[in-house]
Parts: structure tokens; C-alpha cells; sequence
């Protein structure tokens, strides 16, 4: 899922504001119908005119977690899960930084469609886009070293049925497809850090918060958050703009 995301959340997605998972309101952006309609689109304008369409939190968000990922020494035989993959642009990003061992999922068909334009056109066919949905895919895909999520988990949220237990699922469909040990590296600009760790608290610990530009609205300042999260030996995960992994291995990342 890639777009321009809408000012759906009481705290404005502002870091350290005040606000509680009730804050958010019901969107379209949490509709498959939505995400469809604008796949749809964004494929037909990449046949006609070769436009990718719109980068989710724009390129600096790819930059920062590929930077993260060459410093925390992720090898590039890594299995890389995008989660969400929209056009795939991430995934694109990633192959030019030598990583080999990647995979984009979306549950829209025509986001799917247009990643392996996308990635065609570059010659680069050993990719896998798959049409997934990530709530439900327990037994399609596993064992990943990191997962990777720009914005779906804050579009998964504003689904306006069955809230708490999409969010819910979310965490779960997580577990099921990390790594014991992996990591999960997520931006999200509706959700706070704290309620990021609130909502992901069992099984995974904060490594680092990573620094994002910080933005303004309605006079207040906040900023994205982004974060890594490493699994430990219990089946939960976290997400967020921030970086998570176990006591233990805390010592090994340096940023």
C-alpha cells in the first residue's frame, strides 16, 4: 500500500502527542476497494507513460531503512519480506543495494500487477511479487530475517470493520511469518511510538527510535515514527518507526 496518507488520527501521528488507539477514525484508506481503485489507476499510467506513481513517506523513508539495515550488518542473502509492497518500488531500492533474497506481497492484484511492471522494466525478474493477504497467510510464507512495513499497518488500521481485530491479526500474521530473531522494521505516521510498543509489547524489545523530520500541524510538531523491532523467543511482534530486538543483542547495532 503506497499513497499519501490522511489525517486520520486524533494525535495528528504527531511522536509524544496525546492520544489513544480510540483517536482513530474509520478511512477509505483501510478498504481493499480503495487500494484496488488505486493500483488500478497507478498501472494504467505506468503503461502509458512510465510513471511509478507516489512513494509512501517519499524516498527518504527507503534510504533510512536501507541505511539501518547496512548498519545493523543485515547480509544480503537476507530473506526481506515488504509487507504491503504497493508498486514496489522498495523492493527495487533494495536490488540496487545487492540484496538478493527478496519478496513484496499485496493483497490488491493490480498492486501486484504494477510491481512486476515496475521491476520488468528494470530487468529484474528474480524478484517475487505475490498477491497475498498478509492477515491470512500463516501458511504461505516464513522464516523471514526482516519484515518491512511503510504505512500498511497504519491503512490495516483505519479498516472501519472489525478494527481492534485486524490490528490484532496484524500482530499474529507477524509472529507467523518472522524469524525467531528476526527483525521488523516499520513507519507509520497515524500510531505513536508508545502506542506502537503498547500494541506490539509481548515478545519484542525497542533497539532504536530512528530520527525522522519533524512536521507541524494544527500548530503542534511531531514526526513519523520509525522503528526496529527483533523477535525473541515469545510469538508476538511489535511495529513501529523504531527498531526492537533482545536485550541480549543490543549491544550489536550501532547507528
Amino acid at each position: 500500500m503506497a499513497d499519501v496518507a490522511e489525517g486520520t488520527h486524533g494525535s495528528t501521528g504527531g511522536k509524544g502527542l496525546p492520544g489513544s488507539e480510540d483517536d482513530f477514525v474509520p478511512s477509505k484508506l483501510g478498504t481493499k476497494q480503495h487500494w484496488d481503485e488505486t493500483y488500478q489507476t497507478e498501472l494504467e499510467i505506468f503503461r502509458d507513460i512510465g510513471d511509478v506513481g507516489d512513494i509512501w513517506f517519499g524516498e527518504q523513508s527507503m534510504s533510512r531503512v536501507i541505511r539501518w539495515m547496512e548498519k545493523a550488518k543485515i547480509p544480503q542473502n537476507a530473506s526481506i519480506l515488504d509487507i504491503g509492497t504497493g508498486n514496489g518500488v522498495f523492493l527495487l531500492e533494495l536490488a540496487k543495494e545487492g540484496y538478493t533474497n527478496i519478496t513484496g506481497i499485496d493483497y490488491s492484484a493490480a498492486s501486484v500487477a504494477l510491481a512486476k511492471d515496475i521491476l520488468q522494466a528494470e530487468d529484474l525478474n528474480n524478484i517475487s511479487v505475490k498477491e497475498v493477504d498478509f492477515l491470512s497467510c500463516s501458511t504461505e510464507l516464513k522464516d523471514f530475517d526482516v519484515c518491512v512495513d511503510k504505512g500498511t499497518f497504519d491503512a490495516i488500521s483505519l479498516n472501519p470493520e472489525h478494527t481492534n481485530e485486524v490490528r490484532t491479526r496484524y500482530v499474529q500474521a507477524l509472529s507467523d511469518v518472522l524469524k525467531e530473531g528476526g527483525y521488523f522494521v516499520i513507519t507509520s505516521c497515524n500510531w505513536t511510538k508508545e502506542q506502537l510498543l503498547q500494541r506490539f509489547s509481548s515478545g519484542f524489545e525497542l533497539v532504536q527510535q530512528l530520527p525522522t523530520p519533524s512536521i507541524q500541524f494544527g500548530g503542534k510538531t511531531g514526526n513519523n515514527e520509525c522503528c526496529a523491532i527483533q523477535g525473541i523467543p515469545f510469538p508476538m511482534c511489535t511495529v513501529s518507526w523504531d527498531r526492537l530486538r533482545p536485550p541480549s543483542a543490543l549491544a550489536k547495532i550501532s547507528l
